[in-house]
């Protein structure tokens, strides 16, 4: 039966999200896609289109169509599965289905705090020693930290190694992986297959920025503190399957296990951050579904979705194209960037154009030895979260950023001067209006920092600049509630 929901199956584990992205917008408007549990080898994605006239179509055109040595396999899902939650994304080395996770399917019961897995690699040889005979030892384990403990066997056959999720209270996580170390140590000196085993820690890349610090100064001050050797996998091991680095550790178990805390604990705060960020844009944009968007070309969903996430997004559908007025946002980036955003023969900004349904034009240098160029991006709010987001996801991508720092980016939004607030009178008094007094308040709500020039002259339709720079979601935020001022500025200048 015909639906507005398609499955796509045997998608190549290594094509990148914006590739397949680019794909699907060019049958429709895409309103979400899912990347399904399945331990198949290749990807298996659920996307839903507007209408079901656009599935219609995707279906007939994508039917057998040939990546590399891959031929997609297609079919509708009924319409009764449409609304039903999405289940969350699993990534290459394993993920875990809500019964994994130990949720009800009706989320009734709301945990108190955020479910935070902690995610390990271990070597496949010391899987069996942590089973434990007659599956002893890791019920053990679990009575002891109060955990629930996934190993995932069936992963990647043949693998060296296999991944193991944690659910249990950062103190529960940290004694478990503690356990597991030691179990691991014992099972090495017994054998003598290894002489000193390694922490693998596994942590989505969204996170990882946040987890290094400036310029490495958080790695390096966990290093110094707990006497480890920390290293980070590269960026080019992500693929559609693994959103996932992972973080190794070498030293003495207890040395290891000192790090696995304050790892975490970064980690974790770091998601906490993100998952308020993105209740407050799906709140800041309503019926904006965070999970459709794709804005980092490692995973569509930058965070597992929460309740409050999907809950805050399922309101009425947003649509963009029914504002009166489309916003204009200039994003600066590296010169050196221009040519990975305009991708070959133009193909990359088209795609990303279709994909956010936004208009994507890149500023003439303004010298030879310009370090910065324009980007111009007009279109709704949607499509200004969706066109930024995936400009920031791939300067990060492509390396242009420092591994270790977060992509922060100058953003340019105009705004009526009055709203702005201007120098006028005698000797230069400053007379700040709605939005240069909640300058500090706003830097404070967003850790983007908002700057309203005092001595600009407004431009011939009476409007200033304001600049933003900071990393996406704080970015995202600023600019939105921005927005908001200045419409409430209007309205009281109407009265």
């Amino acid at each position: 039966r015909r639906s507005r929901k398609i499955q796509i199956r045997n998608i190549p584990p290594h094509l990148q999200w914006e590739v397949l992205d680019g794909l699907l917008a060019q049958y429709g408007t895409v309103e979400n896609v899912e990347q399904v549990n399945t331990d198949t080898e290749t990807a298996v994605v659920n996307v839903t289109y507007a209408t079901k006239e656009e599935a219609k179509v995707a279906i007939e055109k994508l039917s057998g169509h040939q990546f590399e040595n891959y031929s997609f396999k297609i079919s509708y899902i009924p319409d009764e599965e449409v609304s039903s939650p999405p289940p969350p994304q699993r990534s290459r080395r394993g993920g875990h289905s809500s019964r994994e996770r130990g949720s009800s399917p009706g989320g009734s019961s709301q945990p108190k705090q955020l479910d935070f897995p902690l995610r390990m690699l271990v070597p496949t040889q010391f899987v069996g020693a942590i089973i434990g005979k007659e599956g002893l030892t890791i019920k053990n384990l679990t009575k002891q930290t109060q955990s629930k403990v996934d190993i995932h066997r069936k992963e990647n056959a043949g693998a060296a190694e296999k991944p193991i999720t944690i659910h249990a209270t950062p103190e529960g996580c940290s004694e478990a992986c503690r356990m597991i170390l030691d179990i691991m140590q014992k099972e090495a000196d017994e054998t003598k297959s290894a002489e000193e085993i390694p922490l693998k820690i596994l942590a989505h890349n969204s996170l990882v920025g946040r987890l290094i610090g400036k310029e490495g100064r958080n790695l390096k001050k966990i290093e110094q503190d707990t006497g480890t050797k920390i290293t980070i996998s590269p960026l080019q091991d992500l693929t559609i399957y693994n959103p996932e680095r992972t973080i190794t550790v070498k030293g003495s178990t207890e040395a290891c296990s000192n790090a696995e805390v304050e790892i975490m604990k970064k980690l974790r705060e770091a998601y906490e951050n993100d998952v308020v960020a993105v209740n407050q844009q799906a709140n800041l944009i309503p019926g904006l579904n965070l999970n459709a968007l794709g804005i980092f070309s490692t995973g569509l969903s930058m965070l597992p979705s929460t309740p409050g996430a999907r809950g805050a997004a399922a309101a009425t559908p947003y649509h963009p194209f029914a504002l009166p007025e489309q916003e204009v946002v200039n994003l600066f980036i590296p010169t050196q960037a221009v040519g990975a955003i305009i991708g070959k023969k133009g193909q990359h900004i088209k795609q990303l154009a279709r994909f956010a349904g936004a208009s994507i034009k890149i500023a003439p240098a303004e010298g030879p030895d310009a370090s910065e160029r324009m980007v111009i991006i007009t279109g709704s709010p949607e499509a200004q979260f969706k066109a930024q987001g995936r400009i920031f996801g791939k300067l990060k991508e492509e390396n242009f950023f420092n591994p270790k720092e977060e992509v922060k980016l100058e953003a340019h939004i105009k705004v009526p001067s009055f709203a702005a607030g201007r120098v006028i009178g005698k000797g230069g008094k400053t007379v700040g209006f709605c939005l240069l007094l909640q300058v500090n308040e706003l830097q404070n709500l967003t850790s983007a920092e908002v700057i309203v020039p005092r001595d600009q002259t407004p431009d011939e339709n009476a409007e200033v600049i304001v600049k933003i720079i900071g990393h996406f979601f704080a970015s995202q935020t600023a600019q939105r509630k921005i927005r908001e001022i200045v419409q409430q500025v209007k309205q009281q200048e109407q009265k």
